[in-house]
């Protein structure tokens, strides 16, 4: 089998060399995810909340450790690194403290039995496949929610970050995690799908591209197996006519640069009214033009490189492109000298579809800003998308904004007045070609449990 070698993408130096897993050892490890879920699946929805809250003690007495190791394999700024694994371990303390009640069982009084009782039983092994851009936190979303559920769970991370996810194995192990419940498996693409079909395998969670979703979900739909899908978007932040534009200019700038503009729910599309278009860029152009790149662990640094130069690589493409189709660079916009994957905070003007700024995903630091006429064509343009992840509205006016938010905006998520972040009590997904599925706020722990109606006849 081929390695699998992780690079510094701030230096471009080799990191690590990790052996790939032929496909008997990586079903042999499959079987032994499903034995140690057999018995995980007996213990108490109260055992399973205190292992739990074991684990995200242990992400915090590793927190520096994992922190530096995914700034050297990603280029995250350090102190985002360490911010998410503390977000990790609140996603532990949420799901310990609220798991048990939402999987209770619940009584109910069906017309042709005595009593009737739904149980969220677990189903088995599930798969997840996991991008490199929050190299704890995509792990921990759908981790630790299915093992509240009573799940086992596999672990196919992005080959940059691999060392991350062997690390997180290792943290769970040391926080009490019986062995083999966690199992990292360090594959390749096709080997990747021979674990979709495996009869042990019983659901699939796939964060990334809506292209890698949709081979996912066909993979999975041969063998009948249920997915969750959380994939690209290219989020529409709205600022409507009675914005305010210095706080605006802010929250759209840190919706776009945030992760050096690696977000699935960053702010990508940014739609401003006519009214206030012309404050509002000048001031947002200036903002970007002011960021500093450079060394993600010093402490001085607004943004670190890009993940990879092939990602960098596909981001000046479509760049360029929108370029040659009628948008405007009004800063940044070209790949500077020098090592390391780094790319400029960029501002385009002029945005129209037809332009992958407008259509497309941009997966780095590249806002795109569109004019619109008044605050119903922003709506408009906002929901001119084949994605439909999150979004932004700032207004003043809250109650109108929570109106558009609720009745008009085709998204899984809105931010109003703020910008896109995961939170444990808050349900995360999208819709269209966004995927399907939610993750937290009680959700994440039901997609892969067995609702199971249990009629019990008159005592």
């Amino acid at each position: 089998m081929s390695n699998v070698t992780t690079i510094n993408p701030a230096t471009g130096d080799q990191l690590e060399t990790y052996a790939q897993l032929s496909q008997g050892e990586a079903f042999a490890k499959v079987d032994a995810c499903h034995d140690a879920f057999s018995q995980w699946k007996l213990r108490s929805l109260e055992d399973r909340a205190s292992v739990i809250n074991g684990l995200g003690k242990a992400l915090r007495d590793n927190k520096e450790e994992l922190a530096q190791l995914m700034t050297a394999e990603v280029g995250k700024l350090l102190k985002d690194s360490r911010d998410e694994v503390e977000l990790c371990a609140a996603i532990c303390d949420y799901t310990a403290a609220n798991g048990p009640e939402e999987l209770a069982d619940e009584k109910r009084d069906p017309n042709n039995a005595g009593r009737g009782i739904v149980t969220y039983s677990p189903i088995g092994v599930i798969y997840g496949i996991q991008p490199w851009n929050f190299p704890a936190y995509q792990v921990i979303r759908y981790a630790i929610a299915n093992l509240m559920t009573g799940n086992g769970v596999l672990l196919k991370h992005a080959a940059n970050c691999t060392g991350s996810g062997l690390k997180i194995a290792e943290i769970f192990q040391q926080g009490g995690l019986p062995d083999g419940l966690f199992t990292v498996l360090v594959i390749d693409h096709d080997t990747s799908d021979e674990i979709i079909a495996h009869d042990k395998v019983r659901g699939v969670t796939l964060t990334g591209s809506d292209d890698a979703g949709r081979h996912i979900a066909e993979e999975a739909g041969k063998a009948l197996k249920k997915t969750v899908l959380e994939l690209g978007s290219n989020d529409a932040y709205m600022v409507l006519e009675d914005a305010d534009i210095d706080k605006a200019v802010g929250i759209c700038a840190t919706a776009r640069l945030y992760n050096n503009g690696q977000t699935c729910i960053a702010g990508k599309r940014f739609i401003v009214t006519e009214k206030v278009y012309d404050e509002f860029v000048e001031k947002y152009v200036s903002k970007f033009a002011a960021i500093k790149t450079g060394d993600p662990t010093a402490e001085d640094t607004d943004m670190g490189p890009m993940a990879r130069d092939d990602l960098r690589k596909t981001l000046q493409q479509q760049v360029d492109k929108s370029v040659e189709n009628g948008a405007k660079i009004a800063c940044g916009g070209t790949i500077p000298d020098g090592p390391g994957a780094f790319y400029p905070a960029t501002v385009l003007t002029d945005v129209a579809p037809g332009q992958p700024a407008y259509d497309d995903e941009l997966f780095g630091p590249v806002a795109s800003v569109i004019k619109a006429k008044d605050d119903e064509d922003a709506m408009r343009i906002a929901n001119d998308s084949r994605y439909g992840l999150g979004g932004g509205i700032m207004s003043k006016n809250v109650d109108r904004a929570i109106e558009l938010a609720s009745k008009h905006f085709d998204t899984g998520m809105v931010f109003i007045n703020t910008f896109g972040l995961a939170d444990p009590s808050m349900p995360f997904g999208g819709v269209k070609n966004s995927g399907y599925g939610r993750e937290h706020g009680g959700f994440g722990v039901k997609e892969f449990a067995n609702a199971k109606a249990i009629f019990v006849g008159a005592e």
